[in-house]
């Protein structure tokens, strides 16, 4: 067994600690009988190799219990947290930390209590609008997150704000501007400008292309998807194709591709060209705001290109366990609440060890004989298999959280997911033109527009199907079971081909 298998086992062992504290309401006493359940196996078997490894795997399962009980034991600890419901309004001064969630008809505000530290999520009227580093005065009732009508979180509103710090809300309290953009570091002022030039591009989307082509354009590029109608948010849910609207790990290598051929074309080396991307990525990353989900998905994406740029897809898979088991450990509450971190995690893992299978079906599809149209047939049999492999690995968790599957959404991927690349790049080029040379960037809108209303046409031919999605809810129980079966499947499949060993 290499050292590279036993990092791995290592990993995958403490996530499924941290499953275990997540789900089960496991007794803290059964965490020192694990403990020296792990100690003993190593004491006794430590001449036989693969004995030991499990001893480990049970040391490392109880660590990653442990770390997910003592974040939760945080919670309940939280000064502001104990004021919850107390039934008495409070006065909060604190700062927007992050950009404004702008809604219909409120406005969703994540604050600083400069006091406590703590977050809160406080819900206000739309206007008068709000900005990323006001100060401001809150009079209002302070209470325990709750499930609010309608709202789709994917799982536990109070865990799925907890996960982002946030164990307190307000509703509609009485606001007072203390201080307009107080930014008070070197950081908070250039997130704020980079908020200030992502509002920018926005208007200039706005202004070029009506919706809910624009709207839709915001929503793939600037990661603004309170911009949809919620008719338009109906109709990517029921065709399967919500995922194009978020920063996620397959959209991040689908980017990156891209940015590769377009450094290449402007004369760079392939291995400057892998530099490029990443630097373009980061870049991309920070104009969308870098929500931590953002940051999380160009990790994973990041980790992918560098598997393809060493030439070892294997390698992906450790380094994406790495990844993920210290992203857990800084919060293991993304494991059972953030669907985004979720998705990210399995469309990579899909595109590592599922991908290169589809690929060699689709290889045998013959490419046309004419270079520029044969270069055009590899790309687009590259991209569908890097699709397909991310649409399996993730379906079994969009169904789980929302609670109903796409039969649309094959063919809809198919349509719509070859053209995200060049969405995205002439989106972008257009709107930072649009900017400097707004007629310039009216001309150079007209093709974005133009992909936008075949893909929203498509979205609204087939969610008008009848048959195009059906309503499955499943426990975390039969989530866990899919997965096993699809780990399974993947294994005897990469037995038969020339492809990274399953978790290897």
């Amino acid at each position: 067994m290499t050292a590279s298998k036993i990092f791995l086992y290592l990993c995958f062992a403490f996530i499924i600690g941290i499953f275990a504290g997540s789900f089960f309401n496991i007794p803290w006493l059964f965490l020192p009988i694990f403990l020296i359940l792990g100690l003993a196996v190593i004491s006794i078997f430590w001449k036989y190799k693969k004995i030991t490894v499990f001893g480990f795997c049970v040391l490392f399962s109880a660590l990653g219990f442990w770390r997910e009980q003592f974040f939760e034991s945080g919670i309940k600890d939280n000064e502001l947290a104990m004021l919850n419901d107390s039934q008495e309004k409070i006065v909060v001064i604190g700062t927007v930390v992050k950009e404004p969630d702008i809604r219909e008809t409120n406005i969703k505000l994540t604050i600083r209590n400069e006091k406590t530290k703590s977050l809160i999520l406080a819900t206000v009227s739309r206007y008068p609008e709000y900005h990323y580093g006001d100060e401001l005065k809150l009079i209002g009732l302070l209470e325990a997150p709750f499930e609010p009508a309608g709202l789709s979180s994917g799982g536990n509103y109070k865990d799925y704000l907890a996960k982002d710090g946030i164990y307190s809300v307000m509703y509609f309290p009485k606001v007072e501007l203390l201080k307009e953009k107080n930014y008070t570091d070197i950081f908070s002022i250039i997130f704020g400008k980079v908020l200030e030039f992502k509002k920018s591009l926005g208007e200039v989307m706005r202004q070029n292309i009506p919706p809910p082509q624009s709207s839709l354009l915001a929503a793939i590029i600037l990661g603004d998807q309170s911009v949809m109608s919620g008719e338009l948010k109906d109709k990517l849910n029921i065709t399967g194709v919500r995922h194009i609207t978020s920063v996620s790990g397959m959209n991040i290598v689908i980017l990156s591709g891209v940015l590769m051929w377009l450094g290449i074309a402007l004369g760079l080396w392939r291995g400057q060209a892998f530099y490029f991307a990443i630097i373009m990525i980061i870049l991309y990353i920070f104009l969308v705001g870098a929500p931590a989900s953002a940051v999380r998905a160009g990790i994973m994406g990041g980790l992918f290109l560098l598997a393809q740029k060493v030439g070892r897809l294997s390698v992906a898979g450790r380094m994406l366990a790495m990844a993920a088991t210290f992203m857990l450990t800084e919060n293991p509450l993304l494991l059972k609440s953030d669907t985004g971190f979720q998705l990210s995690f399995m469309a990579t893992f899909g595109m590592i060890y599922c991908m290169p299978i589809i690929q060699q079906w689709f290889d045998k599809i013959r490419n046309p004989e004419l270079s520029p149209f044969k270069e055009i047939a590899v790309s687009i049999k590259s991209l569908l298999a890097m699709t397909m492999a991310a649409q399996v690995f993730t379906l079994p968790i969009l169904i789980y959280s929302f609670g109903y599957f796409s039969q649309v959404s094959p063919i809809t991927n198919i349509l719509i997911v070859p053209l995200l690349s060049y969405i995205m790049i002439l989106g972008i080029v257009f709107a930072l033109i649009g900017i400097i040379w707004p007629w310039l960037g009216w001309v150079l809108s007209l093709p974005v527009w133009a992909l936008l209303t075949f893909a929203v046409g498509v979205i609204d031919y087939f969610s008008q199907a009848g048959w195009a999605s059906r309503t499955l809810e499943i426990s975390w129980i039969w989530l866990a079971i899919s997965y096993l079966i699809l780990g399974y499947i993947t294994w005897r499949l990469n037995k038969f081909y020339s492809v990274p060993k399953f978790l290897r």
